[in-house]
């Protein structure tokens, strides 16, 4: 499955994606408010096993004739049962602030309410992460509160900010 816009295409991550993923996941500015980083190849196969799961729908965020590759983004979690869904988006530094976010996000968003029958898209935000909050805002998710010190990362307790998006129908 494929999802465009004008300028960009969101398609399943492939095997061939591993560099990119791992350019992204072990960039200090990426993984700065990101839950996971890899420092080898061989340790971002992981991250490629678990995009491969049922359980979780990721894309590879490229330009429409696939010479880019931007960063990633997907549905994690998903729970059919509960109909929801946690969010979640990347890009390579050197891509942000172009709007790419702010058109992968609605793609992915109506790919998980019409076509997965979600009800629910949740988004969890480090708290200090200010620009990936004003975006959720902006997509439309809203600010439903702050799980305090919920979070260990790199030794210290952090706290995070959860954002969700019903389904409009």
């Amino acid at each position: 499955m494929h999802l465009t816009t004008d300028r960009i295409l969101l398609r399943p991550i492939e095997k061939d994606d591993l560099n990119n993923i791992y350019l992204g996941l072990s960039n200090t500015e990426v993984i700065q408010y990101y839950g996971v980083s890899f420092h080898s190849l061989e340790a971002t196969k992981e991250q490629m096993a678990w995009y491969a799961q049922d359980s979780q729908k990721w894309f590879a965020i490229c330009s429409l004739d696939q010479k880019v590759f931007y960063g990633a983004c997907g549905l994690n979690d998903i729970s059919l049962q509960h109909r929801k869904a946690e969010v979640g988006l990347w890009l390579l530094p050197r891509f942000w602030n172009k709007g790419l976010m702010q058109e992968a996000m609605p793609l992915l968003c109506h790919y998980g309410f019409d076509q997965l029958k979600l009800h629910r898209i949740e988004g969890f935000v480090d708290t200090r992460n200010t620009n990936c909050k004003k975006a959720m805002t902006k997509l439309g998710f809203y600010l439903e509160g702050t799980m305090r010190d919920c979070e260990i990362k790199h030794g210290k307790l952090i706290s995070t900010d959860i954002y969700a998006m019903l389904n409009p129908l």
